[in-house]
């Protein structure tokens, strides 16, 4: 299939896009046909007419689509838009990978020559069950570059969530979200702490308080309970009054309407003309007030959860030098930052919201939490440095290893020594180099890695080709398996201890000894 001269790329399924097409059509003229009569009045089989045409657009958009390549390019043709890309502007081909509900859509993105991507329409994977039919196409897609163009990389990168290539328009317009919700929320605080003063100070009305200052005072006003309704779930519980004096019903919490029964007498507060207080004769209920502390911890929560996509984008703009298919490093360290600072920060912002400050107490509280927290975005910033193969330095003499050590590592590729991909552990000392389904202690079901036809070809960074289940800070060493690849992924630090180990058991055995145990004189 790599040998074509022309790939073609229509939708799979497409008569049965033709025919939502087709009922779209259907009931998008009948609905017309009814608004008109109507004069323009909307009703349940207007909207299942409108629900229907919409169905028609998206399917149209979809069974109109194609992609073609040929020796002078890829051509691109959708509803609503054409492309023409030569072989000669086309840098490389990747894969591009959504993220649904429940499942991934592979797709492929083009990058050119000046920068710039393109995501074609087709040919597209949403399952395992075409995935190996996308695959194929791809192939047959890189094969036509590599005859008529220039590639930049000789493998198929792959463009994920955790890689370095993926956009940051997400991250960003979460991030600019939340800041503004925290700046809404901070806007409202002195409104709640002017608010709660107020309630704090309120005291009941006499008979000479004028009507147009009796909002700011608390009345009462006696009513009889007619009867209860506890809500399930989300749903509102109410309180219904005899008579609909003072009112119809009032809407309660669920535990709070358990405390009354009909015919129960009671008295309401009223304040600012809302009820604030039912008391009866055995419980009492009051109406929950947000104060000024709960809207600042609002306010501070969301710019502190602004700070983890914001940390994703300065992670992303960090690596910009970056191959697009390289993974980056994770953001988690700075989430833990983000929860160190609000350890210090909500409390301070629930006690004091209005005046964090004003108290030597306080004041210190503030020092010292904004002290600690440039240590720990610092702590974050180093453990999110991009390692490169190499930067790990020898922290061993080179002597054999003694005694029995596991180290985390996974074999990426099925082998007589990994079969099934069961192996997590490779432990080393004490024998030969093995793969394990577990941390140890003991080689329980090990199985021994055939180090003398393994040969190390390169190591390198985690890529988006290499899985989801790789760590993002581990290495992969490319090895030569008699002919076969095979990938071998670990913590930088171990994968040079493992790689060292695995030479030392292809040199010869006279020459395995131990560098502090030289050899005596010839005649002791």
């Amino acid at each position: 299939m790599t040998d074509a001269r022309e790939v073609i790329c229509r939708p799979a399924r497409r008569r049965a896009l033709w025919c939502f097409v087709a009922l779209g059509a259907a009931g998008a003229a009948p609905a017309a046909v009814r608004v008109a009569y109507r004069g323009g009045r909307l009703d349940l089989w207007v909207a299942v007419g409108l629900l229907l045409a919409l169905l028609g657009l998206v399917c149209l958009y979809a069974a109109t689509a194609r992609v073609s390549a040929d020796a002078y390019g890829l051509r691109s043709r959708t509803l609503l838009r054409r492309r023409n890309m030569p072989w000669p502007d086309v840098a490389d081909l990747r894969t591009y990978i959504q993220y649904g509900r429940n499942h991934e859509i592979y797709r492929v993105s083009v990058r050119l020559h000046d920068g710039r991507t393109r995501r074609l329409p087709l040919p597209m994977s949403g399952s395992s069950e075409d995935r190996p039919a996308f695959d194929a196409k791809l192939d047959t897609l890189r094969a036509l570059h590599r005859r008529h163009g220039a590639p930049e990389s000789g493998h198929v990168p792959v463009i994920s969530y955790r890689t370095a290539g993926r956009g940051s328009a997400v991250p960003v317009a979460l991030c600019v979200l939340l800041l503004a919700g925290a700046g809404l929320a901070a806007w409202f605080v002195p409104a709640a702490a002017s608010e709660e003063r107020a309630w704090r100070s309120a005291v009941p009305c006499t008979a000479g308080t004028p009507v147009a200052e009796r909002g700011e005072c608390l009345s009462t006003r006696s009513a009889v309970i007619a009867r209860t309704e506890a809500g399930g779930g989300k749903q509102s519980s109410w309180l219904y009054f005899a008579d609909g004096r003072p009112m119809v019903r009032l809407g309660v919490s669920r535990e709070g309407v358990r405390g009354f029964h009909p015919g129960d007498g009671v008295e309401l507060t009223v304040w600012r003309n809302q009820v604030r207080e039912v008391a009866g004769e055995h419980h009492v209920w009051r109406a929950p007030f947000t104060g000024a502390g709960e809207v600042a911890v609002i306010a501070a929560g969301c710019a502190l959860a602004a700070g983890y996509p914001g940390a994703r984008v300065l992670l992303r703009r960090r690596g910009r030098r970056l191959p697009d298919d390289e993974i980056l490093p994770s953001a988690l360290p700075f989430a833990g930052a983000l929860v160190g600072t609000a350890a210090w920060l909500l409390p301070l912002c629930y006690l004091h919201p209005t005046d964090p400050l004003g108290s030597p107490v306080t004041l210190a509280w503030a020092v010292s939490g904004a002290s600690a927290t440039p240590v720990l975005f610092a702590w974050a910033w180093r453990a999110t440095r991009v390692h490169r193969p190499g930067d790990v330095a020898e922290t061993e003499d080179g002597t054999p290893e003694k005694e029995e050590r596991f180290l985390a590592a996974r074999f990426l590729e099925h082998t007589d020594y990994n079969p099934n991909g069961f192996g997590t552990h490779i432990v080393l000392g004490d024998g030969p180099p093995a793969v394990t389904p577990h941390p140890g202690p003991g080689r329980f079901a090990a199985r021994r890695i055939p180090a003398e036809r393994l040969t190390v070809t390169d190591v390198r960074r985690a890529r988006g080709s290499d899985g989801d289940t790789v760590h993002r800070s581990w290495h992969i060493a490319e090895l030569d398996d008699a002919g076969e690849p095979v990938r071998l992924a670990a913590a930088p630090a171990d994968l040079t201890r493992i790689i060292r180990e695995l030479k030392r058991e292809q040199r010869p055995p006279e020459r395995r000894t131990d560098p502090a145990v030289r050899p005596g004189p010839s005649g002791s």
